[in-house]
Order: structure tokens, then sequence, then C-alpha cells
């Protein structure tokens, strides 16, 4: 089988327990399919030059998900997207986590060829996860496929790179229809192949906008996300009307670096 990454971006502006489902539906669904085997999950927050209304700081949206995964033997939170100065597109974190993935399968298998006799460090003596080259894939929701046909989101270059090279593994979402996305669209048909729908039977649309919207109005988000969650959130009073209004009125870094372009041009 072919050894696999999962790649989870976003606000997780709080993580919630729907974004850790998403990895296990993810799991179940490409084991299933008898090529690949998965080796770990990648959570990996945005930074605070993102731009989005009611980001509050990485450093507590790291703290949240480090304690959503505490009872998780294969899902990490990463902090290197969100400590950049500047916002980082989805598609140069891909390259940074595919290149580290790379990197500790190249260390484990020296370790295990060091730790072999002379006898046994044959190529094909190793484990098989030593022998394929791994895949990244990122995981979504079907909602975010959508967003690739949104003006000035996304660079044409980008998308072309995150489903070719990478691929996407899509969760499906309440009102979201992606295969008849990827069939208005002759690129993405043409690479359907890399792009993996999961579907989700047991379905739970309560959004990390409705969970910051509910603890605003002092309503309990209990079974939506973690006892451990819920408790830091409480500690250190994060999700406000005050913290709602960050960034309020500000467009989101893609968007805004495109729109400078542009002027830019006009200029």
């Amino acid at each position: 089988r072919i050894p696999l990454a999962l790649l989870a971006c976003g606000s997780f502006n709080p993580i919630t327990n729907m974004h850790m489902r998403l990895f296990e539906l993810a799991r179940d669904h490409l084991h299933q399919t008898g090529r690949y085997q998965v080796i770990e999950g990648i959570i990996s927050p945005v930074s605070d030059t993102y731009g989005k209304k009611g980001l509050v700081p990485a450093k507590h949206r790291i703290a949240m998900a480090r304690l959503a995964l505490e009872t998780s033997d294969w899902i990490r939170v990463d902090p290197w997207e969100s400590e950049q100065v500047r916002w980082t597109e989805t598609v140069k974190v891909m390259r940074y986590h595919y290149k580290k993935l790379l990197q500790s399968l190249q260390l484990r298998k020296e370790s295990t060829r060091n730790h072999c006799s002379k006898e046994s460090v044959a190529e094909d003596s190793l484990s098989p996860e030593y022998r394929v080259v791994p895949e990244l894939k990122l995981l979504c929701g079907a909602d975010v496929l959508e967003t690739f046909r949104t003006p000035n989101l996304w660079k044409e270059g980008h998308i072309k790179e995150l489903v070719e090279k990478f691929g996407l593994v899509c969760v499906s979402r309440a009102g979201h229809d992606p295969l008849q996305f990827i069939y208005e669209s002759d690129f993405l048909t043409k690479h359907q192949h890399n792009i993996h729908l999961v579907r989700e039977w047991i379905q739970n649309e309560k959004s990390s906008t409705h969970i910051r919207c509910a603890l605003r109005r002092g309503q309990s988000v209990k079974y939506l996300m973690p006892d451990s969650v819920i408790n830091y959130i409480q500690q250190h009073n994060i999700y406000t009307e005050e913290s709602e209004r960050n960034n309020e009125g500000d467009q989101i870094q893609p968007l805004k670096l495109q729109s400078t372009q542009v002027n830019a041009l006009d200029d």
C-alpha cells in the first residue's frame, strides 16, 4: 500500500469534533480502497495575517487543537503555517509538509537499515512503506472544492498543482454537490481519479462560526467539541463580541493580494 498523509488547512477557530471526524472518515475511505495506508493526519491552522473576521490569535487556536488531539494517536497539529509572518498559500504549505514527509521517511529508512544486519539490508527486505514513494493529500470539505471557481481566491497554477501533484480528499457537506462541480469542470473531470469523494452519512453541520455565535451568547457547546477545549475557551475568555470584530471590514489575504496586483497594473 502507498503510505499517505492527510493535511487539513484552515482557521480552526475553534477546532470542533467535526474537524477531527473528517480525518477519521477520510482514513476509513482511503483504507477501503485497498491502495493506501494512512500514516498521519496534520492540522495546519492559518496565520493571524489571513485577515478573516473573528479570527483569534494563533497561539489560542494551536493550544485548543493540541488539547483536542490529546486522545488521537495519529493526528497532530503543526504550528509552522501559523508562525509565518505572512499568510502562506495552501500549495506552499503542501510543499513544505511533503518535503518534511519525505525527510521523515528517509530518516526512518536509514534508521531501519542501521539496525539491520548486513544480510538484511537489501531494499526488498525493508518494510513496504519505505519502498514506496509516499503521498500527501489535502483534506477538506466539499465546499472548499467549490471555492476553486471563486474569482481571485485561488491561482490557476496552484489549483493545477494541488489536484495533479497532491490530490484531494473531499468530505461531503449538506447543500454541496461535488460530483456536479467536477462534471462542470473539464480540468477536474480529467483528474477526478486524484479527487476522493467521501460521504458523511451522519451529518453535523455545526460550523466553527455557529459555535462562536453560541459561545458569545453564553449557550452550551458541549458535545460539539472536547471538554478540554471548552474549558480552555472559558479560562481565557476567547470568543466574545469584541473578538468577533477582529478584522471586521477587512478582506482575506488572497483577495487583498489579488486586488493589490490589479491596482498596480491599473497604475
